[in-house]
């Protein structure tokens, strides 16, 4: 199984994953935001030595070699740029990347006979839904940021390789909002500078390593006035990568294209969170309200009943137990 950007947050918990299921993977990363040490803590994690290929997948030679090297019938594709904001600022680096790879990726199934394709897609292509919870059949509202608008491109490309590729299938998980790391405390996310999400922001305030948390927007129309978001543990969400691909080898699916929810059906907010952080790690942090950024959605979380029946997928662990596994990962990441 090929795993490509399998250096980075999601893709490492989710080869450890997939080795735990009993498959053997093939990493691609070009560690543009992925360190090497982060194929080292699933190497530790599962007694397995990775192989591994330093490849950039915009570089469609580059990756015909991986395919030429490696056999392979089914890929994950995780690489992508993902800052928001950096994508606002600078849209052609988004859409050349993240549709250039992914385009290379399924081109080369095609050309290959490779059948398998599962895209790490998002939440975001929900917007600011006009109902809630939002199901997999839920409108896409217009993307807020190009790197939404990526996410929402790739479905597209995907859903029509299906439909007029006799040889390729294609699942698309779209992920809500992952936290917490692996509970050995081996790998977890490791943002480069400033962390685009909320739970690395919190771990390095509590680590000293920012000076204030920024809370953006208290007089939303919810119980706090902080945003209502869906946090799922990214061990669990390693694992629906695992239901979702023994669907499609176990000639399971429904569809040549199938869309399925991954998060926990339960909405907490900003300040439940850092309130949940600071009881289960016994710290206090140093936090304040700012005033809301462009951009971001009042509430969002999922109605995960298809992914629950289909793929026999069900999030698991509490928000206690992730919390405390993201501090125990910057702990070891800070030698605390």
């Amino acid at each position: 199984m090929l795993v490509s950007g399998g250096a980075g947050y999601i893709g490492t918990h989710t080869c450890v994953a997939l080795i735990e299921a009993g498959y053997d993977v093939v990493v691609v990363d070009n560690f543009s935001n992925s360190e090497a040490s982060a194929i080292k803590g699933v190497e530790q994690i599962t007694g397995r030595d990775i192989a591994f290929e330093q490849v950039d997948t915009c570089d469609i030679e580059a990756l015909r070699g991986v395919f030429l090297r490696h056999e392979f019938d089914t890929v994950i594709h995780f690489a992508a740029f993902k800052a928001v904001g950096e994508s606002v600022a600078e849209p052609l680096k988004y859409y050349m990347n993240n549709l250039t790879s992914f385009m290379n990726v399924c081109a080369l199934m095609k050309e290959y006979g490779r059948p398998n394709i599962l895209f790490s897609s998002s939440a975001t292509v929900y917007g600011e839904p006009d109902a809630l919870p939002v199901t997999e059949q839920s409108p896409r509202q217009p993307a807020t940021s190009p790197y939404g608008n990526t996410k929402q491109m790739c479905e597209d490309i995907l859903r029509d390789c299906c439909h007029a590729y006799d040889g390729v299938d294609g699942i698309a998980l779209r992920y809500f909002n992952p936290i917490g790391a692996h509970p050995s405390a081996l790998i977890g996310e490791l943002p480069r500078g400033v962390p685009n999400n909320l739970v690395p922001f919190i771990t390095q305030t509590a680590a000293g390593i920012r000076e204030c948390l920024s809370i953006f927007g208290s007089d939303y129309p919810t119980a706090d006035g902080t945003c209502l978001r869906d946090y799922i543990d990214v061990v669990d969400l390693a694992e629906a990568h695992v239901a979702a691909i023994n669907r499609m080898v176990g000639g399971k699916m429904e569809e040549k294209y199938e869309i399925f929810n991954i998060g926990t059906g339960r909405p907490v907010s900003v300040l439940e969170l850092v309130n949940t952080f600071e009881r289960v790690n016994g710290l206090k942090l140093n936090y304040k309200m700012a005033p809301r950024r462009t951009g971001d959605v009042c509430s969002v979380w999922a109605d995960t009943s298809l992914a629950n029946s289909e793929l026999g997928w069900k999030a698991r662990r509490s928000l206690d137990e992730t919390l405390a596994s993201a501090w125990a990962w910057e702990k070891h990441v800070r030698n605390i």
